[in-house]
C-alpha cells in the first residue's frame, strides 16, 4: 500500500470511514497511480524467490522486508499481484491476501517515493470532497455581488474518475508503454 490507513488519518479528516473502507480507497488510488505512470515503482535489489503455502505464507527470507512494507508478486502464474506484509517469521513472511500453495514466487519490494504517497493523500482528499459531484454540471451563479464557479469535470481532464492536474505531479515518474 502506497500509505498506512493510519498516515492517512493524520494528514485527512476521515472520522466518519472505517479503516477497511480507507484501505480499499488506498488500494484504488495506488492501482490508479501505478497505470497513469505505467511504473510498478519496484525495488529490482531486494528480491526474493520462494513457495507460497499455508494460505498466505511465503517461503523466503530477507533482512530488507519489514512489516507494513508492499511487496509484488510476480511469475507465479496464480499469485501475481500486490500484497502488504503483516507478519515477518523465522521461516518466511505473512501477507494480507490469500495466496495459492505453488513452488515459485518471484516477491520484490516495492517502494514509494515521497511525492507518490503525497499526490495519493491528495487523490484521497479530491474523492472525499468532490467525489460525488462527478457529472454535476453547475453554472456560475451571481447573487448580492457575490459569484460562485464550479468546474465541471469531463473525460477530458478526468483519467479514471480523478483529475489529470493531480496525476501531472507524478510526470517524473512516468515510464513509456512498450
Amino acid at each position: 500500500m502506497i500509505i498506512t490507513v493510519e498516515e492517512v488519518r493524520t494528514q485527512v479528516d476521515c472520522r466518519h470511514m472505517y479503516d477497511d473502507e480507507i484501505k480499499r480507497k488506498l488500494s484504488a488510488i495506488e492501482e490508479i497511480i501505478r497505470k497513469y505512470t505505467n511504473n510498478n515503482f519496484q525495488n529490482k535489489y531486494i528480491r526474493s524467490c520462494g513457495a507460497s503455502l499455508n494460505g498466505n505464507q511465503l517461503d523466503i527470507k530477507s533482512d530488507f522486508l519489514q512489516v507494513n512494507d508492499t511487496v509484488q508478486i510476480t511469475q507465479s502464474m496464480v499469485n501475481d499481484g500486490i500484497y502488504q506484509i503483516i507478519a515477518v517469521l523465522d521461516d518466511g513472511i505473512i501477507v494480507d491476501g490469500e495466496l495459492y500453495d505453488v513452488p515459485f514466487n518471484r516477491v520484490t519490494k516495492v517502494d514509494y517515493p515521497e511525492a507518490v504517497k503525497q499526490c495519493a493523500v491528495t487523490l484521497f482528499k479530491w474523492e472525499l470532497e468532490f467525489g460525488s459531484k462527478i457529472g454535476i454540471k453547475s453554472e456560475s451563479e451571481t447573487l448580492s455581488r457575490h459569484s460562485e464557479t464550479v468546474t465541471y469535470e469531463d473525460s477530458a481532464t478526468l483519467f479514471m474518475g480523478y483529475p489529470i492536474g493531480i496525476l501531472n505531479g507524478l510526470s517524473l515518474y512516468k515510464k513509456a508503454r512498450c
